[in-house]
């Protein structure tokens, strides 16, 4: 731990977006303006996160620098959609959500059993395309539960049933996937899925079980998605070409089984947090730090499962930091959290005593609530 100056302490704000309200960099702004109107003494750095959902492209390029590609793409219907790809040296960094978004889709419209990562492929095959040797593709934050068959469709290697017919989209018709259309249409680079879980393609902890019911799914949808993922692993495993376990590879259930296609390509799974942390050197500044502030929209059991939270916490703890969250809710038990290397945790549902508030008026409530903490925690 850095040593305070005797005008105050030496704060890092590094928290991921809230999703559906404020950015990664909203968030830290509004939590530096709250403490700052509190203790002006006090050193604040400003380090907005992404974990390889929403926001990763902008957090990497305010980050890194490098070009940005505008391209078009499709969202989780089929729809037309926007998308950016940045290439920073010989990289390519993508991000899942631009095509496979929950962001994108309204509730009423929500069903994993259709939704599909087609568009994802054609950002894919965008950033293929570039002539970058590597090519990282962010996950998180999506409306698909189709083990990336969409994506691969995208890229000349879509299911096809055992009339030779290409399957409709979404998770439910893997179920009747007897090969695949042919061998992928890819160029020889290094690929890379950025995630932001570590949960396996199939299971209790795999993504229809724990992501789908916040993708539309019910316990019957649940059931049919699980047995048809597991299904499409079998057939992925034999044309491919790949070793037996492809549905239980830590990783392979992010983005609704997006990241086990991507190994499928023959990638590789990486913890979104750490290499977002190495690109905006959150290391060093941890080391100068006296106290972390960070923070997502829901802080709950999902946050401890490999995602931001998790990796700031952890190394918060590492360097005997303490390290509190601040969230739009708290869903999270107090001693799971404090295993985790949080010290403290709040959220803007209790300081409003009311969610539609919450929603409504997120900085303002970060703002108050990081005037609170500064009183707290500040020399």
């Amino acid at each position: 731990m850095a040593s305070a100056t005797l005008t105050g302490v030496r704060v890092l704000i590094c928290p991921d977006k809230f999703a559906g309200t404020l950015a990664a960099p909203a968030v830290a702004a509004a939590v530096a303006q709250g403490w700052r109107a509190a203790k002006p003494g006090d050193d604040l750095i400003e380090r907005p996160l992404a974990d390889g959902g929403p926001g990763f492209v902008d957090v990497l390029h305010a980050a890194l620098g490098g070009r940005v590609v505008e391209v078009t793409t499709a969202d989780p219907l089929g729809r037309p959609a926007r998308g950016t790809l940045l290439v920073a040296g010989d990289t390519c960094y993508v991000e899942s959500a631009q095509a496979c978004g929950l962001h994108l889709v309204g509730r009423d419209e929500r069903d994993p059993k259709a939704t599909t990562s087609y568009g994802l492929g054609l950002l894919v095959a965008a950033a293929m395309e570039t002539g970058a040797g590597r090519v990282v593709v962010g996950l998180g934050g999506s409306a698909t539960n189709d083990g990336g068959a969409g994506m691969l469709a995208a890229l000349g290697a879509g299911p096809v049933d055992a009339a030779g017919y290409a399957l409709p989209p979404g998770g439910a018709a893997l179920s009747a996937a007897v090969a695949l259309a042919g061998p992928p249409r890819i160029r020889p680079v290094e690929l890379v899925a950025a995630t932001d879980v570590d949960n396996p393609l199939t299971g209790l902890h795999g993504a229809s079980n724990v992501y789908g019911p916040q993708k539309g799914a019910d316990k019957a949808d649940i059931l049919l998605l699980d047995d048809a993922l597991g299904h499409f692993a079998a057939v992925l495993e034999r044309d491919l070409a790949l070793p037996a376990g492809l549905a239980q590879l830590p990783g392979g259930g992010a983005a609704g089984g997006v990241g086990a296609a991507l190994l499928a390509l023959g990638g590789r799974c990486e913890s979104g947090i750490a290499l977002v942390s190495r690109a905006v050197g959150l290391d060093a500044e941890l080391d100068a730090a006296d106290l972390v502030v960070t923070g997502e929209g829901s802080f709950d059991f999902q946050s401890l499962r490999g995602k931001l939270i998790s990796g700031v916490a952890a190394a918060a703890r590492d360097r005997g930091l303490p390290c509190v969250v601040l969230a739009g809710r708290v869903d999270a038990g107090r001693r799971e959290a404090a295993a985790a290397g949080v010290t403290d945790m709040y959220s803007l549902v209790e300081h409003f005593g009311d969610e539609a508030r919450a929603m409504a008026e997120p900085a303002a409530g970060l703002q108050a609530l990081a005037g609170r903490l500064a009183t707290q925690w500040s020399r």
